[in-house]
């Protein structure tokens, strides 16, 4: 389960890329290391067009569930709880990234730690896309000592079966990754059996490879 990633990308690149008409994310800097409950950039449909924005990481958890934190990954797509956020286009969203981090199932034998590994499509970290849905949420997030009152937007997004590249670092899950204007146009609008094919795919390997490890941010 991914829980930080990085985006160190320009806004104007982005919205380039995806054909964004609208920016209303502010000042965005690079973001080496986003962790749940951070800040970082989404892109999503509005009915003046697209638009590149900013979300908080991670939805309230459901009442049911034991979890107390933000739930920054949708793996089981079938349950309730995701399926009114799958809707086309309203809830849908691409999340920017540049790399994404899994940890070691097994610790390093020498420091007896799991180690941090970076992905991207190479090491020159070029944009792509996680496969995302967003809503609206009023509530307290934030930290205890820093806490956010009020209406928030806020983002997760979907997980699949590791690649082959993954696998050995972290057998359980990766990010759906999404790299061409298709699968972009495919995941926003699509009817929900067609766009859930993207997350029951397998990456090809050649598609990922790890750029770094051991660091808690990617700075590349």
């Amino acid at each position: 389960m991914c829980t930080l990633y990085s985006q160190v990308k320009a806004q104007a690149e982005i919205r380039a890329l995806i054909n964004a008409i609208y920016d209303t994310s502010g000042n965005q800097r690079p973001q080496p290391a986003i962790f749940p409950d951070y800040v970082a950039p989404v892109v999503r449909e509005t009915d003046k067009g697209r638009e590149l924005t900013k979300m908080r990481w991670g939805f309230p958890p459901p009442e049911y569930a034991k979890a107390s934190g933000p739930v920054v990954n949708a793996r089981d797509t079938d349950k309730k709880f995701w399926q009114k956020w799958l809707v086309p286009i309203e809830h849908r969203c691409l999340v920017p990234a540049t790399s994404f981090s899994e940890w070691t199932d097994e610790p390093d034998p020498k420091t007896k730690r799991k180690v941090v590994t970076w992905f991207a499509l190479s090491r020159e970290r070029p944009l792509f896309f996680f496969a995302g849905v967003w809503r609206k949420w009023t509530g307290t997030r934030g930290t205890k000592k820093e806490p956010v009152e009020g209406d928030h937007l806020l983002y997760s997004f979907l997980t699949t079966d590791a690649n082959k590249t993954v696998r050995p670092i972290h057998k359980k899950a990766m990010p759906v990754i999404l790299t061409t204007p298709t699968e972009w146009e495919t995941w926003l609008k699509a009817p929900v059996e067609e766009a859930l094919k993207l997350q029951k795919r397998v990456l090809p390997e050649k598609v990922l490879q790890i750029v770094a490890s051991g660091e808690m941010k990617d700075a590349a």
